[in-house]
């Protein structure tokens, strides 16, 4: 990406510019259709019945019918009216940290934002722990997570059925994004769905931010955990359309066929039209003639190498987790008690953009680096990216010690655990410089100390 000055920056987020920014291809494919027709979707045309075939192919054979819209909320918000007229249910089980869009039917079922907020719980939401085997409550250690998570998704329909409430749908990211990039233990979604089905819910499956070969081994992420898990429902939304507002829900004959009984036409004005499917066709086209889903296995590989050797250097590294070229980097304060690492999260990201490099957080406690970047990423984009993150890290190690040895005393080594009020003066001072050279080394970090408590230290 370039600011208007030209400065060049390195995304490593974008996962809505998914087969890279402004393709050649995708602009042509639709700077021609513009120049041809685009009108609202009351007219036939052979763009929509291409795409949907295109779709439905790249999925299961039972999800065959596509309903096209403009955004993943708009996705997400009829994927909740299907489930509820399929079988006139209500009640809807979604994962804590889950966040699905921003409609007021969504903020409802998303706790990112309800938590954050005056709203308080619908008596028709129901929240059950996000699969994290790593900061959650069934953690790596316990023999089956993926049961035990999915015994407490069975337990909330015990609940709700004993207090007359019938379940509409569990709905959940393949992976989870704003959560805290969380890839679900194998099993997991299998054993939900059973239980999901048996109280008479569908599943449905948010690919928004996930889908569209990011994961490298399948073209949608449900399918890495297993040909014995399709969901009812899948959404799609943000990569789809590489910036152009396209975004789709693909379900089964039978739901659609109970949907369209209900005597509700469904119409969207600018859902699947020609220009937004001639957008839709040539992502579709650039992600298999550039093998951006090898790609994304190939590069996403090579970068989760890299990141687990700065794991074994940097002890701000708790953990790294992801798939392809969906990646999590969890910082922590020490191992053993995994406290997260928010603060130093955020330093991270401010002086990673000072050197052109685009990296944010996410989590519920804002200390996971994600790294969704677009499909193009290549190993040497990889290889910057960890160099710089890498000299971040071992300067503010370095500065950690540094002020750790001028409060303690001057004969205590560099690395020694920091002060709480050490430490918060450190990372107040984490906001960009625009004076500041990007390529500058550090340095001064551990000369004058004497003059480190009386002055904040750059890192």
């Amino acid at each position: 990406m370039f600011d208007e000055k030209g400065e060049q920056y390195l995304d490593c987020i974008n996962n809505v510019a998914h087969v890279g920014h402004c393709h050649p291809e995708v602009v042509k494919a639709a700077q021609k259709q513009m120049e041809l027709l685009n009108t609202n979707s009351r007219f036939l045309h052979d763009n929509i019945v291409e795409y949907a075939k295109r779709l439905s192919a790249t999925l299961p054979d039972r999800l065959s019918v596509c309903y096209f819209t403009n955004s993943g909320s708009e996705a997400n918000d009829l994927a909740l009216r299907l489930a509820r007229q399929f079988r006139g249910h209500r009640d809807v089980i979604t994962l804590d940290h889950a966040y699905h869009g921003h409609l007021s039917s969504l903020i409802e079922i998303s706790p990112y934002k309800f938590q954050k907020g005056k709203d308080v719980k619908k008596e028709f939401v129901h929240v059950a722990p996000a699969p994290d085997t790593y900061r959650g409550k069934y953690r790596e250690d316990h023999t089956d997570p993926a049961s035990a998570y999915a015994d407490e998704v069975k337990k909330i329909i015990d609940e709700a059925h004993n207090s007359g409430r019938k379940i509409a749908a569990f709905i959940a990211e393949s992976m989870q994004s704003c959560g805290g990039q969380i890839i679900p233990p194998a099993g997991y979604f299998q054993k939900v769905a059973e239980y999901v089905h048996g109280a008479g819910g569908v599943f449905i499956a948010d690919e928004v931010q996930v889908g569209f070969g990011r994961v490298g081994t399948h073209f949608w992420s449900f399918q890495m955990f297993g040909e014995d898990f399709v969901p009812d429902i899948v959404t799609m939304g943000k990569p789809m359309g590489n910036g152009h507002p396209v975004a789709c829900v693909v379900t089964t004959k039978e739901i659609a066929e109970a949907f369209s009984s209900s005597g509700m036409e469904y119409f969207n004005t600018y859902g699947g039209n020609p220009v937004s499917s001639a957008v839709g066709l040539a992502i579709l086209d650039v992600i298999e003639n550039e093998d951006l889903q090898g790609n994304a296995t190939r590069v996403g590989n090579y970068l989760t190498k890299l990141l687990n050797k700065q794991k074994a250097k940097h002890t701000l590294i708790g953990d790294i987790r992801g798939v392809g070229l969906f990646i999590g980097i969890d910082l922590v304060k020490d191992h053993q008690e995994r406290t997260p690492a928010t603060a130093e999260a955020q330093h991270i990201i401010y002086k990673m953009k000072e050197k052109r490099v685009l990296l944010s957080a996410d989590g519920p406690y804002r200390n996971v680096l994600k790294i969704k970047p677009p499909m193009c990423f290549t190993e040497e984009d990889a290889q910057f990216m960890v160099d710089q993150l890498d000299e971040i890290l071992t300067g503010l190690e370095e500065a950690v010690g540094a002020k750790t040895e001028s409060v303690i005393s001057e004969n205590t080594p560099c690395r020694t655990k920091m002060p709480e009020e050490a430490h918060s003066e450190l990372l107040s001072d984490g906001s960009p410089d625009p004076k500041e050279n990007p390529s500058r080394k550090r340095n001064g970090l551990c000369t004058d100390k004497h003059s480190l408590l009386s002055k904040r230290l750059k890192t």
